[in-house]
């Protein structure tokens, strides 16, 4: 949270934001506020009783932060919804890429499988490869918001700054690929209580995952793996990374050694890997000129209610449909995918 906000300052902001459902928590913590508030002037020698009470309120908040998976802040999706995974569904989600040396080699993994993937892109990385961002839409999976930077200071950012960095990914993504994200995941699942009403306001939604893998800390595939399958099911979300991966003992990233195996688990329980945009049925409509333009609240393009979203497309139209057998990869993709000895960004 920035240095200079108090939970007191969120509670105000958070209320001038239009319809966004305020938390649980952060009704407590006004109400929290008001007792101390009270206490002091019912009593004011209990003024350190009360500074103490708020001292610790700030501190829940903050440490809330810290738990990727938490709904305390906002809405978070950490499952498919429930008619999704009655029809065997599970999310698997990639991060941090896209990534020369390591997508091509994840797509093909998942085209010879029939699987889909959501692909959480950092924003400059799809600004600088952009012929591998569409040709992820190609395949006829999905690109979402991973942010702009993957700043390690992102959850330390002001609601002004966070706006700033996601609308800029928003932007880019749409330029990309021709769609407009409909799905957030903060870097490293960190995030602070600025952030809800702003991916709010921009028609996001906040996902984060069901289990992860730790594919950028642990070179061990077999551990990798049996973190991701440990009670496995359907309606899971699933996290691994193309970007940043580490290097499993045959010099390869992880996430190539895992796959393979990962989505023979898949098939062996008879489970589909599906886009967050198919699970949830909130097919991206692609941009055009009429619907181009600032994208802000109420101005995000999503198939409209009462829309089927077959009707509306996958979006892989927008990259090279006139070629569909083209395989749109940039010429200098490697192609057996050692690990990226790129900067590393933050997990």
């Amino acid at each position: 949270m920035a240095a200079s906000s108090s939970p007191s300052d969120v509670l105000g902001r958070a209320l001038a934001e239009a319809r966004w459902p305020l938390p649980r928590l952060f009704k407590m913590s006004g109400a929290w506020h008001l007792g101390a508030g009270a206490t002091v002037i019912a009593a004011p020698a209990q003024w350190e009783w009360a500074l103490g009470a708020v001292v610790l309120n700030h501190a829940l908040i903050g440490a809330t932060g810290l738990w990727p998976r938490s709904t305390w802040l906002g809405a978070n999706l950490r499952r498919l919804p429930e008619d999704s995974a009655a029809r065997g569904e599970v999310g698997l989600t990639i991060d941090d890429g896209p990534d020369l040396a390591v997508t091509p080699a994840v797509l093909d993994l998942l085209d010879a499988a029939g699987a889909r993937a959501t692909f959480f892109c950092i924003a400059a990385r799809a600004e600088r490869h952009p012929d591998l961002c569409r040709e992820i839409v190609r395949r006829g999976h999905s690109v979402q918001n991973h942010s702009h930077r993957h700043s390690h200071t992102f959850s330390l950012l002001g609601r002004a700054a966070l706006r700033r960095e996601i609308e800029a990914a928003q932007r880019i993504f749409a330029d990309v690929t021709g769609e407009v994200p409909r799905f957030f995941r903060a870097p490293a699942g960190l995030r602070n209580p600025f952030l809800a009403p702003v991916l709010h306001h921009l028609g996001l939604r906040l996902v984060s995952w069901t289990r992860r893998g730790f594919d950028t800390q642990r070179s061990a595939p077999a551990g990798v793996l049996a973190r991701l399958t440990h009670n496995l099911r359907a309606g899971d979300i699933l996290l691994l990374h193309d970007g940043n991966a580490a290097c499993a003992p045959s010099g390869r990233p992880v996430v190539l050694e895992v796959l393979p195996a990962l989505l023979e688990r898949f098939e062996r329980e008879t489970l589909r890997a599906v886009t967050l945009s198919e699970a949830l049925h909130s097919t991206v409509l692609p941009r055009t000129s009429e619907t181009s333009g600032v994208i802000g609240a109420h101005e995000v393009m999503v198939a409209p209610e009462g829309v089927d979203a077959s009707e509306v497309g996958d979006g892989s139209e927008v990259a090279n449909a006139s070629d569909a057998s083209a395989a749109n990869l940039p010429a200098d993709a490697p192609p057996h995918a050692p690990c990226s000895t790129g900067n590393r960004v933050r997990a």
